[in-house]
């Protein structure tokens, strides 16, 4: 598949002013979100994720919108036990229901753009060494041996660079409403915020050490293999 850089400009461009559009509409007056409205952007990614395949089927073949939704399904289902771990984490941290989605958006950025880099580096090694298929699929198999050890339980602790950064910067007690940075006493400290934010951010891109691999093997594509993860 022969990706021009200015489509993947073009795409990148296109994901961001997404995100930008969620973040403002949602969150330019912060409020707890609904199940009803939490349903209706669901329904807008999932739609969004079927034009983008459509018109993957319409300009590249089938086979390549055959692959993206076979990703985009993968990656989907994978997201789902992540989704609980976020919970999880917002709970450890108190965060307040009205900036739930703010923090929960911005960590996804984070754990994308780190994904972005993981998906660069797969491509290029399995480009270079086609053994390395044999390493994602080590990957996969202890994967699948740890959780099923662990079952459903989650560990609810920090990820380990929130635990070292908690330990050299300071930190706030509360939330100062969206704020990641908060002047106390004349003393500039941290909020939780930006915390709960490198965490989900982080324990997203320890999810990403079996998800990637895993649509590595339905598409070596690594246009499809982004699009993928970033629509999912």
């Amino acid at each position: 598949m022969n990706v021009p850089v200015w489509l993947w400009f073009a795409t990148i461009g296109g994901l961001v002013a997404i995100i930008l559009a969620d973040l403002f509409l949602v969150d330019h007056k912060p409020h707890t979100v609904t199940i009803r409205e939490a349903t209706r952007w669901v329904l807008f990614y999932v739609g969004l994720a079927v034009l983008f395949g459509i018109g993957l089927w319409v300009f590249a073949g089938g086979t390549f919108a055959g692959e993206f939704f076979a990703g985009y399904i993968t990656e989907y289902s994978l997201s789902v036990d992540n989704l609980f771990v976020f919970v999880v984490i917002m709970a450890a941290f108190n965060v307040p229901s009205e900036h739930q989605h703010r923090v929960l958006l911005v960590g996804i950025v984070i754990a994308l753009i780190m994904r972005g880099i993981f998906i660069a580096i797969g491509a290029a090694a399995i480009s270079a060494f086609s053994w390395v298929f044999y390493i994602f699929a080590v990957i996969l198999v202890v994967t699948a041996v740890n959780l099923a050890r662990q079952g459903t339980d989650h560990d609810e602790g920090e990820p380990a660079p929130v635990r070292l950064l908690r330990r050299y910067l300071p930190v706030t007690e509360k939330f100062h409403g969206t704020k990641l940075f908060a002047r106390i006493d004349g003393r500039r400290m941290v909020t939780p915020m930006l915390m709960v934010m490198l965490a989900i951010g982080f324990t997203d891109l320890l999810f990403a050490l079996d998800s990637i691999p895993a649509i590595f093997g339905l598409t070596q594509e690594p246009y499809l293999v982004f699009t993928a993860n970033a629509f999912a």
